[in-house]
């Protein structure tokens, strides 16, 4: 059932008493919902506050936050309008749990972290930075945004069937372009989600919180 803001979710409230404490969007792979990743949340960043949506779209009853019309292929007039949904949603949010919109840093896997790419190609504004597990180009916009050096991770495996090398360089490329602060690390292995991940993120996040 879609609550009054628009997604399924799950809202944690941060642990730390003092202000400004970020709030993580935690956003799931295809197939996820918004159980999935609250233990990396709290693994990447225990005191922080954490937003986790379930994707709206269903492909063979498996959530998801944009269509594709097959595998590596984006349904690009769908995802922009998730991606406006998505914006919109954050926005909501922050006004409803009364945390600080420009201290949201997303944290997305595979089809999630493809969506939070999209935010920060499409809605600048609703992102203070964002962890990219597994990340694709989502779509390349007319015209780039201006970032002010907001921080991006991107994580990738240089394994990966699903994410080439090249696919990574052309995201990183595509987002330091817009005025992006971003870093890449790889991992060595696929597709998954790897403890060297978690650790790396862990490691890029301490000094934003």
């Amino acid at each position: 059932m879609i609550d009054q803001l628009g997604f399924q979710h799950v809202y944690q409230p941060p642990t730390a008493e003092r202000s400004g404490t970020p709030t993580l969007l935690l956003l799931h792979g295809t197939g996820g919902t918004e159980m999935d990743l609250l233990q990396l949340g709290r693994m990447l960043a225990p005191e922080a506050g954490v937003l986790s949506p379930r994707g709206k779209v269903l492909e063979r009853g498996m959530p998801r936050f944009f269509r594709r019309l097959s595998e590596g292929v984006f349904d690009e007039e769908d995802l922009k309008v998730r991606t406006a949904e998505l914006a919109d949603f954050i926005a909501a949010a922050a006004a409803h749990y009364q945390f600080e919109p420009r201290r949201v840093i997303a944290a997305g896997f595979s089809n999630g972290a493809n969506i939070a790419g999209s935010l920060l190609l499409l809605r600048p504004e609703a992102l203070g930075g964002a962890i990219l597990f597994r990340a694709m180009v989502p779509l390349v916009p007319p015209a780039l945004p201006h970032h002010h050096d907001t921080p991006v991770l991107i994580s990738n495996g240089r394994q990966d069937p699903m994410v080439s090398v090249d696919e990574t360089e052309r995201l990183a490329d595509l987002l330091r372009r817009s005025g992006a602060a971003v870093t890449v690390e790889w991992q060595s292995g696929g597709h998954e989600l790897t403890p060297q991940d978690i650790n790396g993120a862990r490691r890029w996040l301490e000094p934003l919180i």
